[in-house]
Parts: C-alpha cells; sequence; structure tokens
C-alpha cells in the first residue's frame, strides 16, 4: 500500500488586516497528499501562497488546518522535525564561516551524531561541486555557490523529506543540470522531495507529481504528464503529405489540423483511432507515428491560472 509523505487537509492561512487594510487569505482550503519517494513541486504565480504553505508545513508560519502529517507524524510532533531537511529561498548563512564549518554547524542543529560525519560531509560537497570551496569563507561564494552548498546543509542529517524553495535560482544551465541529478539520486534513495519553484521548464523534466496554487486554492493535483497530455487529440505521422483525396475519405472525423507529413485529430473514442488507421493504410500510407498530443507545463500552467484568475 502506497504510504503518504506528506497529507493536507483544511489549510487554511489568514493574514489580518493592516492599519486601513483588508485581511488576506493566503491558503484557503488547501488540501492534497504526496507519496512518498517521489519529486514533488508545487507551482504558482507569484502570491499565490506557494512559500506560506511550505512555511505553514514547517511550523515556521501558524495556521489552520483539519490535518497536516509528516512521514506519518502529526505536524505538532516536534521529533519529526529531525527527519526533515530545508532549503529556504533567499537564504542568508554565516558569512564567517566556511562551507565545511557550516554543514556541521547545521548537523549540530539537526541533532546529528552519525559517526560518518565527516565523509558524509566530504561527500555531499562532492555531489554538490563545492569539494574545493570547503575551506572558502561563504562571503566569498556566488549566488550559484550558496545554492549548492544550501543544497548540502539541507540534507546533512540524512533526513528522509526535504523541502527546497527555489532549489536552481540563481545557478547556470549546467548547475541546474548537476542539482536535478542530485535530487533525482536523493529520490533514488528513497527520499521524499518537495520543491517549490517557478522555473516550469525544470519542474517538467525532473517532477512526478505537481499542485499548482493559485489565489490560495489548489486548481491542480496530479503528475505533469496527465496534465499535459490530451487523451482526445491525437497526432498520426505519414510517410507523404495528405492530399486532398484523403482528407475527403477521413470527412466523418475531426479533423484538426494538417501538418507536412501529419494529420491531427480529435477523437470521441478508441474506435475512431482503428478507422482512421485503416482508411489511411487501405489509401497507401504507412503511418510512421501515433501520438497522443502534449502541451507544454508552461502552457497549461497559463491556462489554468487564467481560467481561475477572477
Amino acid at each position: 500500500m502506497e504510504k503518504n509523505a506528506i497529507e493536507i487537509e483544511g489549510l487554511t492561512k489568514i493574514y489580518p488586516a493592516g492599519l486601513g487594510g483588508k485581511e488576506v487569505k493566503a491558503l484557503d482550503d488547501v488540501s492534497f497528499a504526496v507519496p512518498e519517494g517521489i519529486i514533488f513541486s508545487l507551482l504558482g504565480p507569484n502570491g499565490a501562497g506557494k512559500t506560506t504553505l511550505v512555511k505553514a508545513l514547517l511550523g515556521i508560519v501558524h495556521a489552520r488546518f483539519t490535518k497536516i502529517n509528516l512521514l506519518g507524524e502529526p505536524v505538532e510532533n516536534i521529533k519529526v522535525k529531525e527527519r526533515i531537511g530545508y532549503l529556504p529561498e533567499n537564504h542568508k548563512f554565516p558569512p564567517y564561516l566556511n562551507g565545511g564549518q557550516l554543514l556541521k554547524f547545521t548537523a549540530e542543529l539537526h541533532n546529528y551524531k552519525g559517526d560518518d560525519f565527516k565523509e558524509r560531509s566530504r561527500f555531499l560537497l562532492e555531489k554538490v561541486k563545492m569539494s574545493k570551496w570547503r575551506k572558502a569563507k561563504i562571503k566569498t561564494y556566488s549566488k550559484g555557490m550558496m545554492q549548492r552548498l544550501g543544497l548540502a546543509q539541507a540534507v546533512i542529517h540524512n533526513p528522509d523529506l526535504i523541502f527546497l524553495d527555489e532549489p536552481t535560482d540563481g545557478v547556470d544551465p549546467i548547475g541546474r543540470k548537476e542539482i536535478r541529478d542530485f535530487l533525482i539520486s536523493l529520490k533514488e534513495e528513497g527520499k521524499t522531495i518537495f520543491i517549490n519553484s517557478h522555473l516550469l521548464s525544470e519542474v517538467e523534466m525532473i517532477s512526478d507529481s505537481i499542485a499548482i496554487l493559485n489565489k490560495g486554492k489548489v486548481v491542480y493535483s496530479g503528475s505533469v504528464e496527465a496534465l499535459t497530455t490530451s487523451k482526445e487529440v491525437y497526432e498520426v505521422e505519414l510517410n507523404k503529405n495528405p492530399d486532398d483525396y484523403i482528407l475527403f475519405k477521413l470527412r466523418d472525423f475531426d479533423v484538426v489540423e494538417t501538418k507536412e507529413k501529419e494529420i491531427v485529430f480529435k477523437i470521441k473514442n478508441e474506435e475512431e483511432i482503428s478507422k482512421i488507421v485503416d482508411i489511411l493504410r487501405e489509401n497507401d500510407f504507412v503511418i510512421t507515428g501515433l501520438n497522443k498530443r502534449k502541451s507544454s507545463l508552461e502552457e497549461k500552467f497559463i491556462s489554468l491560472v487564467e481560467r481561475t484568475k477572477d
């Protein structure tokens, strides 16, 4: 039976009104679950409530909820925090420490007493490509180097659940690829990774499941594949360009568009696909590809947010 690393029911956060202002409902009855051992991403436009949600899960922000369980324990159980790692957005580390000292300090905060600390510290700094900067003062680090060190400190105590707020912010393309590989390796160890990000192309490449927030409400929760794949629209790739005659033969079907060596159909049921294939073959067309149409995550994200704007 599949276990959930995170279970949220009825999470609501209202910030009180300031002088002459109105109260702000940052989170509005949010409910979803994150299975163990996956990479999950939380998406949404600016002001959607993403960071507030993460902070509520970590107990940094107090909110109302029906239930929040982390790793099978109620969020109120302080002991579960020892099994959680966190990389905040725009984090600041003591500039007078070096990378190795920062990892030691973080491990001590998490009460990590593993005999393998030195070995683990070296291993993680190598994984995030920061070995040669281990003894350099943090004040000399670039933004990308700070992100890499931040990832290492988030997992130094070997947590089971890891929250990462904009983990690739300020990192160059090669660095982003290296970070993606690092996160995949953590997933392969059985870790659950919760990413808060606005870089949709990065999310699409790495995430098993996502949730999209808009104005504090969940407007989608599920897999990237389910969101971006159309169940009704098929792209049929051919060995030659479709002509007027074959389009006439296919007149009973909903042809969305024709391209060079391709016809796009909107189908009512799976039987229509078989009939379309038969007609094409009977008229000397070779089918070189048959695929459900996919949209980019960015396209679907914009569509959902626009649809729920009011």
